[in-house]
C-alpha cells in the first residue's frame, strides 16, 4: 500500500501546474507549501526530529477506528468538501461520518469536547481560541488543537446593493450590518475589518445573524450590508446578484494595510471580475481554512488518515470547485500558523514539504 501510495502521489506531483515554492513568504491561494518554521519546531512525536519513523495503521486497526469530520451547515461549503473528506476516508477503510455544524467556533468547541476527530475551521478564530485572544480573551487557551492540512482560501467578501449608497468599509457607520451569527468564523473577521478601519459595533447596528439569513434581511431592507466570508463563489452571493443590483464592497487602503499587518493569517488578494455580477476585479482579503486534529490522536492514525486522503484526493476535489483548486499534496503547509500534529509533521516531512 505504501508503494502504490508513494507511486500515485508522485504521479500527481509530477501532473501538478503548480510547481513547489520555498521559502518564507506568503502563499496565494492555488501556490505550493514550502517550509514551516512554526510547525517543524514542534517535536516530540514518533517521526518528527528525529524520533523514528512513523507507520500507519494496518488494515485491521484502521476498520477499528471512528472519525467524525466537523464540517458546517448544509448551505455552505464546509459541508459538501467535509462530507467528501469522510467519504475519502471511509473507502481507506475507516468508520466514518461528517456532522453538520455552525461552522468554524462550532467545530473548535467540538474538537475540543473530543466529539470529532478532525474539523475544517478559519485561521484566524482557530489562532485566537489556540492564544486565548480576541473573541476568545478570557477564555482558557485552547493549547490542544492541532493543524492536519491546509484547505482552500476563505475570501472575506462585503455585500450590499446599490440602493444603500455604501462603497467602502467606512461607509458602513450608521448602518444595519450583517456580522455572523455570534463568535462565528464570520463574526471574527467582520469585528478584525471593522477594528482595522477603526470602527466598533457602536459605530453600526450589528446583526448576529448567519449570512444567509442576513442576506435574506437586505432583500427585504430590513439589512444594509453583510460580511460573507467563504470560497469563491458563494451560491448565496451569486443568487442575489442575479436578482438585486447587488454591490461588492472593497476591502482595501490603509484598512486592509493594518489588517494584514496586525493579523499574519490574513493576506491581500482580489475577487476576480465576473466573479458575481462584479465587472472588474475588486480588492479583498483572505484566510485560509485548516484542517484541525485531535492532539490526543496518535501518530500512526494521524499520518495514515493523510494517506487515505490523498490516496481518495478525487472524491475530495469532486466535491466542490474551491476542495478542486485548492486542495492537492502540492500545496504543502505553507502559512499554517498553528502547530502541526506530530503525526502530519511526519507526513509532511515524508512528502519533502518540512525540513
Amino acid at each position: 500500500m505504501k508503494k502504490i501510495l508513494a507511486l500515485t502521489l508522485a504521479l500527481a506531483m509530477s501532473l501538478s501546474l503548480v510547481a513547489c515554492g520555498g521559502g518564507g513568504e506568503k502563499s496565494t491561494p492555488g501556490s505550493t507549501g514550502g517550509s514551516n518554521p512554526s510547525s517543524a519546531s514542534q517535536g516530540g512525536g514518533s517521526g518528527s526530529q528525529g524520533g523514528g519513523e512513523v507507520k500507519g495503521l494496518t488494515e485491521a486497526e484502521r476498520s477499528k477506528e471512528f472519525v467524525t469530520v466537523g464540517t458546517g451547515p448544509t448551505s455552505g461549503i464546509y459541508f459538501p468538501i467535509g462530507g467528501a473528506f469522510a467519504e475519502a476516508l471511509k473507502a481507506y477503510g475507516y468508520q466514518t461520518s461528517a456532522e453538520a455544524t455552525n461552522a468554524t467556533g462550532a467545530n473548535i468547541q467540538l474538537m475540543l469536547d473530543q466529539d470529532a476527530e478532525i474539523a475544517i475551521a478559519m485561521q484566524d478564530a482557530v489562532m485566537q481560541a489556540y492564544t486565548a485572544t480576541g473573541a476568545y480573551e478570557g477564555q482558557e487557551a485552547a493549547t490542544g488543537l492541532r493543524a492536519l492540512m491546509r484547505l482552500w482560501p476563505n475570501y472575506v467578501q462585503l455585500v450590499t446593493t446599490a440602493n444603500t449608497g455604501i462603497k467602502s468599509v467606512e461607509d458602513l457607520k450608521g448602518k444595519r450590518v450583517g456580522v455572523g451569527a455570534p463568535n462565528s468564523g464570520v463574526e471574527i473577521n467582520a469585528r478584525m475589518v471593522l477594528d482595522a478601519y477603526g470602527i466598533t459595533y457602536d459605530d453600526i447596528t450589528p446583526d448576529y445573524l448567519a449570512y444567509s439569513e442576513a442576506i435574506d434581511n437586505m432583500k427585504n431592507g430590513q439589512c444594509d450590508a453583510v460580511f460573507v466570508t467563504s470560497g469563491l463563489p458563494n451560491a448565496t452571493v451569486m443568487e442575489l446578484g442575479t436578482q438585486y443590483d447587488m454591490v461588492v464592497v472593497p476591502i482595501d487602503g490603509a484598512g486592509r494595510d493594518k489588517l494584514v499587518s496586525d493579523y499574519p493569517y490574513y493576506a491581500k488578494s482580489v475577487i476576480p471580475a465576473n466573479t458575481y455580477n462584479n465587472t472588474e476585479d475588486v480588492e479583498g482579503v483572505f484566510v485560509y481554512n485548516i484542517m484541525l486534529v485531535r492532539e490526543d490522536l496518535s501518530d500512526a492514525m494521524v499520518y495514515d488518515m493523510l494517506e487515505g486522503i490523498f490516496a481518495n484526493i478525487s472524491t475530495i476535489k469532486a466535491s466542490h470547485n474551491a476542495a478542486d483548486k485548492n486542495i492537492d499534496i502540492t500545496f504543502g503547509v505553507d502559512d499554517i500558523q498553528l502547530p502541526l500534529h506530530p503525526g502530519a509533521e511526519a507526513f509532511w516531512k515524508d512528502q519533502g514539504y518540512i525540513k
